[in-house]
């Protein structure tokens, strides 16, 4: 509903319900597992492998994942892989969700059929359908770290990417992908910075997130819970440093939980900094699962996001885009570069996070204030020690973006167009 009361939309499908089947899923999972291998070899970064959950908790999970790890080795070779390709989209063809989307798809005959998520599984069997029926299919990667988590599900005949980058990174993960079927395009999420109506009127907004006028404001951004599961203790680590200091009179902490974080793990430390930490929870759009392929934002999160980096005076969280977003007002971000002595998961790291693939992007170290201690939370964030102006981290939103995708919106219309 959010996206028709927002776009032009004369006609709507109502797409059944789709339901995974084992083969389904085991050779998606399959194929997952033995690209990660076999991509972890090919650019030698071990962190690949951290994209694959090796602790299953029910016991039908531990043997179905058990039997896929045992299977990986067979699949070492890229020719098997793609066999293994092959036998899924026949697997998906067997589905009756497969059929009864054909027939929809003869009766109404689009032109194009575009997805805007490139991990949705129920869009596979869709693009499967238009295939078979010559109907030209479009999606585009979703997010900057997409490509190495070898999570492709669909087979399209167009690639939307962000960037020149991120199509070398499609061309080297799957090169059965032609060159020519890759445009680069930018993401749509960027171009709201340049419209200053998404900017929130200043008294409105710190009224409603119950912000002082007076103080300075500092935005912490969670992550997943997977990713960084301490923040709940980077925030606590920021919020006693500055009552320690006496800054709380002239600072004030802006919390902005990661869309998919529903743990309430913040709320004791939000309790406890009650009258320094204030929050500004996403207003984000979900489906009954809440995976990450069926959430959208909505235009009120639009104007919050742009108003927070607008008012905020810098961003801190474990290697989020957000540094992206803050900088389109040539605000800093501060990437947290230490572990916490207590963790929440023990063999998880923060040095694992920035030997993730997508960070082999950043041109040069001063993209962004490296926060390494607790020690350093005054220096880095209150005086941003060493840190002079966002030229390079705009040099890596050049990388990674490009100026281009700031105009995302009509380069994707003008793509979908000509077919």
């Amino acid at each position: 509903m959010a996206i028709k009361q927002n776009t032009l939309i004369n006609d709507e499908v109502t797409i059944p319900e789709y339901k995974e089947s084992v083969k389904e899923k085991f050779l998606r999972e399959l194929i997952c597992l033995s690209r990660l291998y076999y991509n972890h070899k090919k650019i030698n970064n071990p962190t690949l492998l951290t994209n694959w959950n090796w602790n299953q908790k029910s016991f039908s999970k531990k043997v179905f994942y058990k039997l896929i790890e045992k299977s990986t080795p067979f699949f070492s070779s890229y020719d098997r892989i793609l066999k293994l390709e092959k036998r899924y989209q026949d697997a998906l063809r067997q589905n009756s969700f497969y059929k009864e989307v054909k027939e929809i798809l003869q009766k109404t005959k689009p032109n194009v059929i575009f997805c805007s998520h490139q991990r949705a599984l129920n869009a596979a069997s869709i693009f499967a359908a238009a295939a078979d029926l010559d109907i030209k299919t479009s999606t585009v990667i979703y997010s900057w770290d997409n490509l190495p988590k070898a999570r492709l599900a669909l087979r399209a005949d167009n690639y939307l990417v962000w960037s020149d980058y991120m199509k070398k990174e499609l061309e080297l993960y799957y090169p059965e992908i032609s060159s020519d079927s890759i445009h680069v395009t930018g993401t749509p999420q960027f171009e709201f910075y340049q419209d200053k109506s998404n900017i929130i009127d200043k008294e409105t907004f710190y009224k409603r997130y119950n912000l002082d006028l007076n103080k300075k404001i500092i935005c912490f951004s969670g992550d997943d819970t997977k990713t960084s599961p301490d923040d709940p203790s980077y925030l606590k680590d920021i919020a006693e440093e500055f009552v320690k200091g006496n800054l709380q009179n002239d600072y004030q902490i802006l919390l902005r939980r990661c869309p998919v974080d529903f743990s309430g793990r913040f709320d004791n430390v939000v309790e406890e900094y009650g009258d320094l930490i204030k929050e500004a929870s996403p207003l984000w759009y979900f489906s009954k699962s809440k995976e990450w392929s069926a959430v959208y934002p909505s235009l009120e999160d639009v104007k919050l996001l742009v108003s927070t980096a607008f008012y905020s005076d810098v961003v801190v969280n474990v290697g989020s885009t957000m540094a992206f977003d803050f900088g389109m007002f040539n605000k800093p971000c501060v990437f947290i570069n230490y572990d916490q002595v207590k963790k929440n998961v023990q063999n998880w790291s923060v040095k694992t996070i920035y030997q993730f693939q997508h960070f082999k992007s950043m041109p040069k170290q001063d993209a962004v204030i490296w926060l390494n201690s607790k020690e350093e939370i005054i220096d880095k964030i209150i005086h941003k020690k060493h840190w002079n102006s966002t030229q390079s981290l705009m040099k890596w939103f050049d990388i990674v973006v490009e100026r281009k995708g700031l105009n995302a919106s009509l380069n994707i219309s003008k793509i979908l167009s000509q077919f």
